[in-house]
């Protein structure tokens, strides 16, 4: 601490905080917040109430980076305050106080960074997360429940809502398969990056010899559509099949043939809904998830990169992008970023900040290096 140079670190803090602000163009969010703010003081806001909750999220959202923005601002004028303090004080425990707000305010600018590496034309969007069971039988429709629930506690810690569009229950126990939005500004462009083959290794709890098991599960992000999307669906390209809801039956489910599954036909994408009361809601919750995972699916196409789709996903051996193991060892590992973590409950219960942000980065490096590649091509 002593050796602490605290006017050199002080003016890297404020020159990385002036460089975020920069990427992050202070002028725009302003602008955006004013334009949201009319749009919310608008007499007839809610009488449409999806759109009134789109238009109050996006505002609170814009408002809390340009408040967070500011409240680092005037962190680093605080510590510049304490420590000239100290120095004419000749007060070393202020200088420990000082040392201690300065990496404090040193890993703030970093999430903050990280924040800024979301430039992606869909990053902004809300998310649709689809989870299914891949091989190891029962115990990957465990452990497909298990991601589930992780990735719904990780929002709601956040503050973010979710929606669970479908599930279907496997036979013994766990999921097959789920659906659920995260509803939330940027929730794509920071969760696309849990897209990929997780893998669980354990000792199975329904295997009564008590044997060690390895179980998959695939994770797929799409961006939520939106209104002003044009993504039209001709009726002649989708079947319909209707059915009687499975799992926990409530009033209205298990009852009648509300379910439905959705297929687009050129492209085999199917896509089914039953949480909804109604068969009209569940269909078009559905033609909303199709019209999603299209929409992501052209942009792939479009740039040439098919086969990074979330829908190539196999969930099995040689593709896995995180493993989860709970049995000889414990340990949660991300293959690609090689993050890890040595307290799985804890990561399980929605503690995956971290594996994010080191996924957001390593995307961002990865592409970074596919630009400079092409662009030394170019050059030759």
């Amino acid at each position: 601490m002593a050796d602490t140079d605290f006017s050199a670190e002080i003016e890297s803090l404020r020159h990385t905080l002036n460089s975020i602000e920069q990427v992050s163009d202070l002028d725009k969010i302003k602008a955006d917040i004013a334009k949201l703010e009319q749009q919310a003081s608008a007499p007839d806001l809610w009488d449409d109430p999806e759109a009134a909750q789109k238009v109050t999220s996006k505002l609170s959202h814009r408002q809390s980076e340009l408040n967070r923005m500011k409240k680092l601002a005037d962190r680093i004028d605080d510590l510049e305050t304490t420590v000239e303090l100290a120095v004419e004080e000749d007060e070393p425990s202020l200088l420990e106080e000082a040392e201690t707000e300065r990496k404090a305010i040193e890993k703030a600018l970093k999430d903050l960074e990280v924040v800024t590496l979301l430039s992606g034309e869909y990053d902004p969007r809300e998310a649709v997360v689809t989870i299914r069971a891949g091989a190891g039988g029962v115990d990957a429709a465990d452990f497909a429940e298990t991601l589930m629930r992780m990735y719904l506690r990780w929002a709601e810690q956040r503050g973010w809502s979710t929606k669970v569009m479908d599930t279907s229950y496997a036979e013994e126990a766990g999921l097959k398969s789920a659906t659920f939005e995260v509803n939330a500004p940027f929730a794509f462009g920071t969760l696309s990056v849990e897209a990929g083959t997780h893998r669980l290794v354990r000792i199975s709890p329904f295997d009564n010899q008590g044997r060690r098991q390895t179980s998959f599960a695939a994770v797929e992000v799409v961006p939520l559509i939106e209104a002003d999307d044009s993504i039209e669906i001709p009726e002649n390209e989708l079947k319909i099949d209707v059915f009687r809801s499975s799992g926990p039956g409530g009033q209205s489910v298990n009852t009648t043939d509300s379910a439905v599954r959705m297929t687009h036909i050129p492209t085999g994408i199917v896509v089914s809904m039953q949480n909804e009361k109604s068969q009209i809601q569940n269909r078009a919750a559905a033609l909303r998830v199709l019209q999603s995972r299209l929409l992501l699916q052209r942009k792939a196409e479009a740039d040439a990169k098919k086969k990074e789709m979330a829908g190539d996903v196999k969930a099995s051996w040689g593709d896995q992008m995180r493993s989860y193991v709970l049995n000889p060892y414990q340990m949660v590992k991300d293959l690609r970023t090689n993050h890890e973590e040595g307290n799985p409950s804890a990561v399980f219960d929605g503690a995956i900040d971290e594996f994010i942000d080191a996924g957001i980065r390593w995307r961002a490096s990865v592409a970074k290096e596919k630009r400079d590649e092409a662009a030394e091509n170019a050059a030759d």
